[in-house]
Parts: C-alpha cells; sequence; structure tokens
C-alpha cells in the first residue's frame, strides 16, 4: 500500500506535551479546512456497529466505512477509512512518538489504496499536500507549547453577521447586570467571535476556566449569566453509560428524558444527574451559527479519558507497547458487553481478553506491554478508560447545587410528576434557637428584620461554598451541595457569622448577645430530585436524615451524620476542632443513628 512518511525531530517536548497538539484530530481536520460530517451507525447483529460516513473532499463524492481509531496515549494513532464511492479503496493517517531523551521524535504518515485510475494519479500529490499542510499546523501548534505565540494554529475566524456586535455589546450588558459575570462577559464574547467551532460546539466552563484563568464557579456562573443574557444557549447532554458520548441533546431540564438509546455502543441506559447529566453551552445562533456534526468524530482527542485503543481482528493476539501510571480503570469493549474495573497499583498492567460475553482481565506480563485478545469470533474494538472522565464535566447535579442556577433561572424543573436520581449529594438544614421567643422578647417587627439579615448571611455562606439555598421554611434553611467539603466549610462559615451578626445586632441595641443562635446538621447519601411548587427540589431519606441530624443540634453546634464525618476530604477540616460522638434514635430510623457534634 503506498505510503508517504514525515519525521519531526524535538529534542525540548516530551511526548506527553506533543500529545495536546497532534493527537487533536478534530481541531487538526478544522484547521485544515475539512467539512464536518456525521456517521450513520448501523447495529449489527453481533452486537458491534457499523459506522458509514459520506461527504464530499476536494470536488470527490466519497462515502465509507470508518473504522474504529487506535491510539495508545502519548505514543501513537492510526485511523482507517474503507471507502465505497470515491478515488480511494483505503486512506488514513498514523503516527508515532518515540521518546528520545527530553524531546521525541515523531513519524507521520498518509497511507492509501487506489479504487480507479483516479485515485493512482490523485493519491501521491493528495497524501504529500496533505502532509505539508499537517507539517506547518505541527510548526504553529510547537511554537505555541514553547509560548511563542498565543494560538495553538493560526485561524481565521468567519467574519460576524451584520449587527452582531452591536447586539452583542447589549448582551455583556445584560450579563454583567446580572451580578455573576465577575468582569468577564467581554472576553467571552470575544471568544464565541474569534474561536474555532471544535471550542464552541460544546462549551465546558471548566475548561473555560483554565483558558481565562479564573475559578472554576466563576466560569461556571459567567455562562449561566450568558444564557440568561441570550449570549449562549444551554445543552443538557445524557452521555452513554459506556462510551461517555453525548447521544442526546435537549436545551432544557423539563425536556430531558429519563434515559436514551447511543447507536455507537448499541445499548440503552437511564439518567443519573450526578453520572451522566452534563451541561454545555453553545453561542446563541444569534451570535455564530455552527456547523452541524464534528470534523472528526472518533479520534482520541475525542474521548481523552480512553487511553489505549485497539482494533483486533478475530483470534487476533497482540501485544501493545503501553505503561499506565496507577489509578482506577476499566477494560471494556465498544459494544455491549460485560466490562472490568480495576485498581491499577503501579508497574506491569493486566492484559484483556474478549470473548462473546464481554470483557475478562488476564494476568499482567512483563513491564510495558500490555496484552489484548480477541476470541469473540468477530472484528471488535477494545479499550481501556480511565474512571475519572467527570473531571472535566459540570454534572447537572453539580449545577444545580449553585446558588447562581437557582437565582437565574428559578423555573428551570423537570418535568410534572418527573424525578431524577442524584448518586450523592449533601444537604445541610439549618433552624435559629428559640425563635418564638425572639418574638417575643424583641417584638415582631424587630425579630424580622433580625431574620432577614440572618437569612442574608447564610445565602452567602452558601453561596460562597459552592452550594445553594434550595427553599426557607419558616426560619429554616434546606441547602444542597455537590460536594461534603463544601457543605461543612458552610456549616464553619455559617456558625461563625451568625455569632459575628449576633454580636453587631446586639452592640446596635445596648444588650447582651444570644438573640440569634443557630442549628445546623448535615447528612449525605442518594437522593432523589424532584419538581415541587415549581422549583428543583430533593427528596428521600438523606433529607430526612440531615433535617433530623439539625433537630440533634442545641445551638452554635454542628451536627454531622457519619458518611459526611468520615469523608476522607472532611476529616481533614475537623480534626482540629472539638466533638463528641453520640448516638440516638431518631423519628423515622429503626435504629439509633450515631452522629458526630461539633462543639461550640
Amino acid at each position: 500500500m503506498p505510503q508517504v512518511e514525515w519525521t519531526w525531530q524535538f529534542d525540548d517536548l516530551s511526548p506527553a506535551a506533543l500529545w495536546r497538539v497532534v493527537a487533536d484530530t478534530n481541531r487538526f481536520n478544522e484547521i485544515l479546512k475539512l467539512p464536518a460530517y456525521s456517521l450513520e451507525e448501523i447495529p449489527q447483529p453481533n452486537g458491534t456497529v457499523l459506522r458509514r460516513g459520506a461527504g464530499k473532499v476536494a470536488g470527490f463524492e466519497l462515502a465509507w466505512e470508518e473504522k474504529p481509531y487506535e491510539w495508545v496515549l502519548h505514543r501513537s494513532f492510526r485511523q482507517t477509512r474503507v471507502f465505497s464511492k470515491g478515488p480511494f479503496r483505503i486512506f488514513g493517517p498514523s503516527l508515532e512518538i518515540t521518546p528520545q531523551g527530553n524531546g521525541c521524535r515523531v513519524v507521520y504518515a498518509l497511507r492509501w489504496e487506489p479504487m480507479n485510475w483516479l485515485g493512482r494519479l490523485a493519491g501521491l500529490r493528495l497524501a504529500r499536500n496533505s502532509g505539508r499542510l499537517i507539517e506547518t499546523r505541527v510548526k504553529e501548534g510547537v511554537g505555541f507549547l514553547h509560548g511563542e505565540r498565543p494560538l495553538m494554529f493560526d485561524f481565521a475566524p468567519p467574519d460576524p453577521a451584520p449587527g452582531v456586535r452591536e447586539r452583542l455589546d447589549a448582551m455583556v450588558r445584560d450579563a454583567e447586570a446580572t451580578g455573576y459575570a465577575h468582569g468577564l462577559a467581554q472576553r467571552l464574547a470575544d471568544r464565541l467571535l474569534s474561536a474555532m467551532e471544535v471550542d464552541l460546539q460544546r462549551l465546558r466552563p471548566k475548561t473555560l476556566a483554565h483558558d481565562l484563568g479564573v475559578s472554576p464557579r466563576d466560569a461556571i456562573e459567567l455562562c449561566l449569566a450568558g444564557v440568561k443574557a441570550r449570549m449562549l444557549d444551554m445543552k443538557w447532554d445524557l452521555l452513554c453509560s459506556n462510551c461517555r458520548g453525548a447521544k442526546l441533546t435537549v436545551p432544557s431540564l423539563d425536556q430531558l428524558p429519563r434515559g436514551a438509546h447511543c447507536p455507537s455502543c448499541n445499548i440503552d441506559y437511564a439518567r443519573d444527574f450526578a453520572r451522566n447529566v452534563e451541561l454545555t453551552f453553545a453561542p446563541s445562533p444569534l451570535i455564530r451559527a455552527l456547523g452541524i456534526g464534528g470534523f472528526c468524530v472518533s479520534g482520541p482527542g475525542v474521548t481523552p479519558h480512553v487511553v489505549v485503543q485497539q482494533l483486533l481482528a478475530p483470534g487476533e493476539r497482540r501485544r501493545v507497547a503501553a505503561d499506565l501510571p496507577p489509578g482506577a480503570y476499566r477494560l471494556r469493549t465498544l459494544h455491549p458487553g460485560r466490562a472490568v474495573d480495576i485498581e491499577h497499583g503501579g508497574g506491569p498492567f493486566p492484559g484483556l481478553r474478549v470473548s462473546s460475553e464481554g470483557v475478562e482481565a488476564l494476568p499482567a506480563d512483563g513491564p510495558g506491554e500490555i496484552a489484548f485478545v480477541n476470541d469473540a469470533g468477530f472484528e471488535l474494538a477494545a479499550l481501556i478508560e480511565t474512571r475519572d472522565w467527570v473531571r472535566e464535566a459540570l454534572t447537572a447535579h453539580e449545577v444545580t447545587t449553585l446558588q447562581a442556577f437557582r437565582d437565574l433561572f428559578a423555573d428551570a424543573t423537570l418535568r410534572p410528576g418527573d424525578e431524577a436520581g442524584v448518586g450523592q449529594i449533601t444537604i445541610l438544614f439549618t433552624d435559629l434557637r428559640g425563635s418564638t421567643g425572639l418574638y417575643e422578647r424583641i417584638g415582631d417587627a424587630a425579630a424580622f428584620n433580625l431574620v432577614r439579615e440572618h437569612f442574608a448571611v447564610l445565602g452567602k455562606a452558601v453561596r460562597d461554598a459552592n452550594g445553594a439555598v434550595v427553599k426557607t421554611i419558616g426560619d429554616a434553611v434546606m441547602a444542597a451541595f455537590a460536594d461534603p467539603v463544601d457543605a461543612v466549610q458552610a456549616a464553619l462559615s455559617i456558625r461563625e457569622a451568625v455569632r459575628a451578626l449576633d454580636h453587631r445586632l446586639a452592640a446596635e441595641r445596648g444588650v447582651a448577645g444570644e438573640a440569634l443562635v443557630v442549628k445546623i446538621g448535615l447528612h449525605m447519601g442518594p437522593s432523589i430530585a424532584v419538581n415541587l411548587n415549581d422549583r428543583l427540589d430533593y427528596f428521600g431519606t438523606t433529607v430526612n436524615m440531615a433535617a433530623r441530624l439539625q433537630g440533634q443540634s442545641l445551638g452554635g453546634d454542628i451536627v454531622l451524620s457519619h458518611a459526611v464525618a468520615d469523608d476522607p476530604a472532611v476529616r481533614p477540616l475537623l480534626d482540629s476542632l472539638p466533638r463528641h460522638d453520640e448516638s440516638v434514635p431518631l423519628k423515622g430510623f429503626a435504629s439509633p443513628v450515631p452522629f458526630v457534634r461539633i462543639v461550640a
């Protein structure tokens, strides 16, 4: 099969650093001005999926079968398209990165098999022209990695339509007026006009935070403010539990179904707010219209949590050079079947064998190699993925426990009668001790003003700790947090802030303190998100337990369930604080409930 190769030597760039440039095939294809495309995914009787594409490139009408990409993180990738229409029977790139001292050597190749005389004439010319363009872009990317240029590639964005800049100016003002844009709305607006499409099709706030040099919460709130100002659209993605791809996208929570079908993996899967519902953003069509589809829909840059993927023929045994660091991994195939979760402690990595039932782990061989075995009787793709894919994702669970979301989108709820599982949430309840006596002592108007100021203090502490006030009930507050560490920090801040408020108000009135004393209880566990009174609320045993624990607070203390107090990330916050371990029967729970009291 004809092939053209290019070799580059980089003495001061590691394979991992260079991978960021050369393996982002989605970005590469856009910068090379290849058209966006989508694939028809056809389930096969053996559970695999046939992926067919069609398009037009350089004047050629093309139709092809897209084989799954093969890659090893920071080492190599290879892609093959088998054409049924066009000048080539086979066409595809490959890349090998070899470490050399503090740098690396890169070999990039384009290979093809002509379909006809036109393919024989055009193949070499097309490969050489494509290779020269790729070489130019690689050098641009290397300059970016060296800090010599602000952008990875020279990119000329489309000219905005008439009136767009004026419209954006108004949207920037509206976004800042929400109080949640943090002075960043103009930078977001500039990005929407100048960025590549691959960065805008699914704009992830946590990635944006890194690019803007701000905190993740500021970036999340900026995007929410952008939606409120009609600069951005929301995209609620229901991710496949197997491949993590966004196989169904809706513009609002109330349109989110309970589950979906993934044509890529040929499986049905259910909805879980904390695991597979992600909120991403895209420019409003009023600002910039994006193309439909992706520029590379299955490369290593599209699924960065997959560290090794191999396409195996029936009966094939293959040894793949790879060193994987310690961590949590999953061994699986691209089609339905049993997967295996492993905790890798370092050293030789287990192999994997695929049968008709799915994947099983094999004993590790020597260091630096992983064995792949296909005993399923048909061609398939087997892979190894990390289980930390969610780090850059803004899950529905996380965003709906932010105060900015509830402030800006109070009407964003599930359909009436619908409910969504939340795998893990921390609920905080507060109440005022002796509030009835407070009203009697100082009068209704004065007491009401005190309680209102206390609500403001609580709201700020909850928001500053990345939580959200779900509702108030009389003098009580219910708040929700995605992370128990944030909830405990909020509880500690609330206790100190209410004390400070009480002392200040007492000094203003010239009386002793202790008019305001807050009771706090926290619990963590699974819950159900529901639509109640036109707002997103939570129900279940976790909520009930948090409310009961707040009832055990004496005032000025903080009562934590052991689920919260024993969390490895929470324990360091409590180590220096005085505590009592107690147990008490609670209404609605069969056995006495142990808890931790952080005393005043």
